[in-house]
């Protein structure tokens, strides 16, 4: 087998600024979003570039529209026609768009009805949080459409139907949406666009506030980079088809994005529980027969990390390039595109039972969230590697790791907490639990899955921020501050990074035909 061609699995998912070569695009979404509504016309569209070009987003998937958003900044204070989208949007030329105002105030929503269920919506919100964050201001307003209503209204009035929708006894596909990403009803508002059928001309007045808004600029504030980790202990059990291995791991991942975590890990080797649907019976053919499901996987988990919104770093499985066997874990961003990691050193037991092969390079992925590596089980035992890896701006190592007994476990465990001491990074560690007994080299597991950081007073007493029970199936989360680790290299009790004595020692490695240094 050739070396995979990963473009082939990779969905592009990007969130950036509209332009006015999107115009065809905005009005085609708008006509299956809002069908029989009017649209922009291309003066609306040049008219909001032209005065806040940053305000209004495109969400673009394998170079199609498939989702946006328009807004402005108005002063609260000084706005006092909420109630009339009219003269809020400026009939939707955003003229009266204040850079000095101290909202954002959200126009326009739209996903292509046929994406749904890909949190599109909430990328969206994100990127509004964000800009709202950037320039400073309190909030953000909406007047937010409920669509739902108008299968409703003979029975109800809007009211009660808000008020249902919020203790959830019914859905609206817009309220809804905007109630889980942290907005707060703060009144209906009638006739506020009498076209708007579905919602019987009803709209509400939505709020998010900015908890790190800053009445004074000047005002001495710490920065903070967060970022909401989760780790996978995952449960090894005999399966019947690919389809019930998809499903255990699609309801982690969708847990994840419920809970609106940045990354989550999956364990190294975690698709042995493949083999159970396998006929082979060395392990040697096994493993090769395990690295035909490699583009499979990649297809499932590309989709996954797009439609829950979540980076994935996919464990680990067994790959044949020219016919070498490799152990490799795949890293699948929710922009769609992927990177990838070879294992570097190799077990006995892998060596003896599978014919593992190991790789050549540390590589470091930039994210959404910053540069992370992965350190796959073993790897992270050799402290050369995270140096490497710190060396080229990795601020997080993810370890999936596979051991069968404790001290197996123990090795990893302390190996992954002494990395975080010597070059201030938090390491991730995903393990599997339970039993395989048809699987050789695979038949029992040892896991207490965690996620630590440095050993110092800013961070989690005992340096573990998060833990599983051992050996049960779960998944545990934690936020984590980023910018933490660049100051605590710097003004940390201990300095060690600062503090190598490169004049006694040096690490060298060799990459691309040349070597380099640490």
């Amino acid at each position: 087998m050739d070396k995979i061609d990963l473009e082939q699995f990779e969905k592009r998912l990007e969130v950036r600024p509209l332009r006015m070569s999107d115009f065809d695009a905005i009005v085609a979404l708008q006509q299956k979003c809002f069908p029989g509504m009017p649209t922009w016309t291309r003066e609306h569209v040049q008219s909001q570039l032209d005065h806040f070009p940053e305000g209004q987003i495109g969400v673009i998937h394998d170079g199609q529209l498939v989702a946006s958003s328009c807004s402005l900044i108005l002063d609260y204070d000084l706005c006092s026609d909420w109630h009339d989208w009219k003269v809020v949007a400026d009939r939707g030329f955003i003229r009266n768009h204040d850079p000095a105002g101290d909202v954002l105030y959200g126009i326009e929503i739209m996903v292509d009805p046929e994406r749904r269920g890909m949190r599109l919506a909430r990328r969206l919100y994100e990127a509004r949080k964000q800009l709202a964050r950037e320039r400073n201001l309190e909030a953000i307003v909406i007047g937010g459409r409920i669509p739902g209503y108008a299968e409703h209204k003979d029975e109800m009035s809007a009211q009660e139907y808000v008020q249902k929708v919020e203790d959830k006894t019914l859905f609206d596909p817009v309220l809804t949406t905007q109630l889980a990403n942290g907005f707060e009803l703060k009144q209906l508002i009638p006739d506020y666009l009498p076209t708007d059928e579905d919602s019987a001309g009803w709209a509400t007045h939505m709020e998010w506030l900015n908890v790190d808004y800053r009445p004074f600029q000047k005002r001495a504030v710490r920065a903070v980079q967060m970022v909401r980790l989760a780790t996978v202990q995952y449960q090894m059990r005999r399966i019947d088809s690919f389809e019930d291995f998809e499903r255990q791991v699609t309801f982690f991942v969708d847990t994840a994005g419920d809970y609106k975590c940045d990354f989550v890990t999956f364990p190294e080797l975690f698709t042995t529980q493949l083999l159970s649907i396998v006929d082979a019976k060395r392990p040697g053919l096994a493993a090769r027969k395990l690295a035909e499901f490699t583009p499979r996987l990649l297809e499932v988990f590309s989709k996954l990390a797009i439609r829950y919104h979540v980076n994935i770093v996919g464990g680990s499985t067994f790959v044949v390039e020219n016919g070498v066997l490799y152990n490799v874990a795949y890293l699948f961003r929710r922009d769609g595109t992927i990177g990838k990691q070879y294992k570097l050193h190799i077990t006995p037991a892998e060596w003896r039972w599978w014919g593992v092969t190991g790789g050549d390079h540390v590589d470091v992925f930039d994210t959404d969230c910053g540069r992370v590596a992965i350190l796959i089980c073993y790897d992270i035992e050799f402290p050369e590697l995270a140096r490497i890896a710190t060396k080229k701006g990795a601020q997080i190592l993810f370890v999936p790791f596979n051991t069968d007994e404790r001290f197996g476990y123990l090795r990893v465990r302390h190996c992954a907490m002494a990395r975080c001491v010597e070059n201030h990074v938090y390491t991730v560690l995903s393990g599997c639990v339970g039993n395989l007994p048809q699987v050789a080299n695979a038949d029992i597991h040892y896991a207490q899955s965690a996620i630590f950081t440095p050993a110092d007073i800013p961070f989690s007493r005992d340096a573990v921020a998060a833990e599983c029970t051992p050996n049960i199936e779960t998944i545990v989360m934690q936020d984590l501050d980023i910018e933490l680790l660049r100051r605590h290299r710097y003004r940390g009790t201990t300095q060690n990074w600062r503090d190598r004595r490169r004049d006694l020692y040096r690490v060298l490695y060799k990459e691309d035909g040349a070597e380099h240094e640490t």
